[in-house]
């Protein structure tokens, strides 16, 4: 367990002294996520280069854009380090397809939920039995569901510790690690998708747009999946 001094310590580490402090608290059971956006590629980074024993994983919705696939390559080739990959059931797929047609998630919010809990969060609940405590890439000022995120958290639902290095970082943070250390991106990223998702479901935002405006664009509902919310 983890006590109210090393939260204490954790929010005045940077981000290597804090991924390092968690690998020695814990012997196994460390576990991030990506989904290969900009603050993960930061995170991935710090944790490859820098030979940490945090397992890195990503989930492939089967809904991704191509250069997903090329950045998660690119990954393994620079840092001689394989990235875990985790896939939706097909039988829950199949099963969806067939009921509710290829592009369901559009007719309503329940069918995108669905879907997203299908492709995303059940995946996500495999890659995480077991772990300890998981790492995300969440920020602050992404939305307002994340804007009170704590750096360090417990997750009742999956018994473990959530940890959000990058909590109060800006997103000019975010892009001045990426130049520093020449962390390769998401080409995306230049064509105007801040926060990608699926293909189907993100697209470009304009200038002043929020960060996830791009993401279920056709909705006005909370822009989350259900992976971070409680």
């Amino acid at each position: 367990m983890l006590s109210q001094e090393d939260i204490n310590t954790l929010q005045q580490l940077t981000l290597e002294d804090g991924l390092q402090f968690i690998s020695s608290k814990f012997s196994e059971g460390v576990v991030f996520s990506t989904s290969l956006g900009q603050e993960d590629q930061v995170i991935t980074d710090a944790v490859f280069k820098n030979n940490l024993p945090i397992k890195i994983f990503t989930l492939d919705t089967g809904r991704l854009f191509y250069e997903h696939y090329d950045l998660l390559s690119k990954n393994n080739s620079r840092y001689k380090k394989t990235t875990e990959v985790y896939f939706p059931e097909s039988a829950d797929v199949e099963k969806f397809v067939t009921e509710k047609g290829i592009n369901a998630f559009y007719h309503s919010v329940e069918n995108r939920k669905e879907c997203c809990f299908i492709r995303k969060v059940k995946p996500l609940n495999r890659a995480l039995e077991n772990a300890k405590i998981w790492i995300t890439g969440l920020r602050a000022e992404q939305s307002e569901n994340r804007e009170n995120m704590p750096i360090l958290e417990w997750d009742e639902d999956r018994n473990l510790y959530k940890y959000n290095p990058l909590i109060n970082w800006t997103y000019q943070d975010v892009l001045d690690y990426l130049k520093l250390n020449n962390v390769q991106e998401l080409s995306l990223h230049k064509k105007g998708f801040i926060s990608v998702g699926c293909q189907p479901c993100t697209r470009a935002i304009e200038e002043g747009e929020n960060p996830r405006a791009g993401r279920w664009w056709w909705e006005n509902s909370q822009k989350e999946c259900g992976l971070h919310s409680h």
